[in-house]
């Protein structure tokens, strides 16, 4: 018998899916173990209880595992593969496969075959998949550079909006919600605050800007609608280049979504919706993935 482990490592939690070749054992679920969201100790910590947690209730050891396969944004960044790599290798026996975060939850919904996978959680990318088997992406270049209406994207611009309105003079709770969140003496002190080293955790000021939007926070809204246009402006580049590598003899292929911001935040999922199947006709959307079992599709085949 042969045990497989899928990791869908997220920026804000991790869940580890346990299976064998024909069904799913146990699955538990963790705190981050990505080094860009948890310190050394924290994502060990995280690890050894989520893998310890595993092996009890499955009734087996981390040694008897055949393969493993980590999905996690951020997977060209040495500091989160190298991290990975090293204590997953040290803990978990077999061979190791880590992949975006995108690519397994692609795999998800459409396992091996055509599709589009869109991703907003803490992090955002789209990838898709042709007839020809190979996937493409766009956006996921990290927090800095990307990640358009991702949970980091969102509190960040939550923040640059918010002095925007200031200077606009346009009303807008931001400033105070942000103020509040952190604890923070008074919303000048946001300044100093928003550019300290190391950076804020901005991704937990997304929910209180979509709490501002459906408050009614026009600010907020903005925000939130203008996210949902770029992210299905990355969809739109990925499907435009699958259409074109088939010669445009197909119809478009089928949507998935994934990530909790697509998952929870309703205004930004009917955006995205609402976008794509007005540029494409007989555009069809399929159920949410679960990443995870894409990580474990992967993990059974091995590549």
């Amino acid at each position: 018998m042969s045990y497989f482990l899928a990791v869908d490592a997220g920026g804000s939690k991790t869940e580890f899916l346990l299976a064998n070749e024909d069904r799913e054992l146990h699955r538990v679920v963790s705190g981050s173990v990505k080094r860009l969201n948890a310190s050394e100790t924290e994502a060990a910590a995280q690890l050894d209880d989520a893998l310890s947690r595993l092996a009890k209730q499955a009734g087996i050891s981390m040694n008897q595992i055949a393969r493993t396969c980590i999905g996690t944004s951020g997977n060209t960044v040495p500091l989160v593969v190298d991290w990975l790599r090293n204590n997953f290798s040290r803990r978990v026996s077999g061979s190791l496969l880590i992949l975006g975060d995108v690519e397994i939850a692609l795999d998800a919904a459409f396992p091996g075959a055509r599709g589009v996978l869109v991703l907003a959680g803490t992090g955002s990318n789209v990838a898709g998949r042709g007839q020809d088997g190979k996937i493409m992406t766009a956006g996921g270049w990290g927090p800095m550079l990307a990640d358009q209406c991702a949970g980091f994207w969102i509190g960040l611009e939550g923040l640059r909006r918010g002095f925007l309105a200031v200077d606009e003079s346009r009303p807008s709770k931001l400033l105070e919600m942000a103020r509040e969140l952190w604890g923070l003496p008074s919303v000048e002190s946001l300044i100093e605050f928003a550019n300290s080293e190391p950076r804020p955790l901005f991704s937990e000021f997304a929910p209180m800007v979509v709490q501002c939007a459906e408050d009614g926070d026009e600010v907020s809204c903005e925000i939130l609608d203008r996210g949902a246009a770029d992210l299905a402006y990355l969809a739109q580049l990925v499907i435009d280049r699958i259409l074109k590598s088939e010669n445009r003899q197909l119809l478009p292929p089928s949507i998935a979504t994934a990530g909790s911001i697509l998952g929870k935040v309703r205004r930004i999922r009917d955006a995205v919706v609402s976008r794509l199947q007005n540029r494409y006709t007989n555009l069809q959307f399929v159920e949410p993935a679960d990443p995870v079992k894409g990580a474990l599709y992967r993990a059974r085949m091995g590549a």
